[in-house]
């Protein structure tokens, strides 16, 4: 039997980004179960196929938006301040160079008790959470500085070269001169000669 997928004339995407504790506490599932994968919320939560209804039958973005934050509203529950340092950490771009105890200290926990917080948040340790946000600053140096890539590994806290080298490619699978060779206006993409 022939199936026929009929698409409305406009489609329009619609995506939100949650800080880890505001999933942990929404979903009632830690962040890291999310990590790298593609949820339909609707397997979680019957609602969530209610509000994609409300959501579709919105004309325009802003009245999604005004359904999506009326939700969000009334399931919004306050985080502890400590879990809002974490989320404060995760997205501040400029604190990079920090040691597991530093910022361990900074966010008062045991570092044994941050590498848990990491994990469930993050679904990486406190070392590799580190590690990634040098390999971010990084990158951010390279979009927005004129500096070599040896300037930039110092800049970044990388140990050597050699460490910044294997830190990237670890992360890209290429190398931060192919990176940078190769990089376009939009950090994380590469421009290719396409024929």
């Amino acid at each position: 039997m022939p199936i026929e997928l009929q698409l409305p004339q406009k489609q329009v995407f619609f995506g939100v980004m949650f800080q880890p504790s505001a999933v942990k506490r929404i979903f009632k599932t830690p962040a890291c179960e999310f990590s790298d994968t593609t949820v339909d919320l609707a397997l979680i939560d019957p609602f969530f196929h209610s509000l994609w209804q409300q959501l579709a039958g919105q004309d325009d973005f802003e009245k999604r938006v005004a359904v999506f934050l009326s939700w969000l509203t009334k399931n919004t529950i306050d985080c502890e301040p400590r879990e809002e340092l974490i989320n404060t950490f995760l997205y501040d771009k400029t604190q990079y160079d920090l040691s597991v105890k530093m910022l361990a200290d900074s966010l008062c926990y045991s570092s044994r008790q941050l590498a848990r917080k990491l994990l469930e948040a993050t679904g990486m340790n406190t070392e590799e959470v580190l590690l990634y946000k040098k390999y971010l600053h990084s990158v951010e140096l390279m979009h927005r500085s004129g500096l070599s890539l040896t300037e930039i590994a110092y800049q970044s806290h990388f140990s050597d070269q050699s460490h910044f080298i294997k830190t990237f490619r670890s992360y890209t699978h290429i190398t931060p001169g192919e990176y940078k060779h190769g990089m376009s206006y939009v950090k994380g993409h590469l421009f290719e000669n396409v024929r």
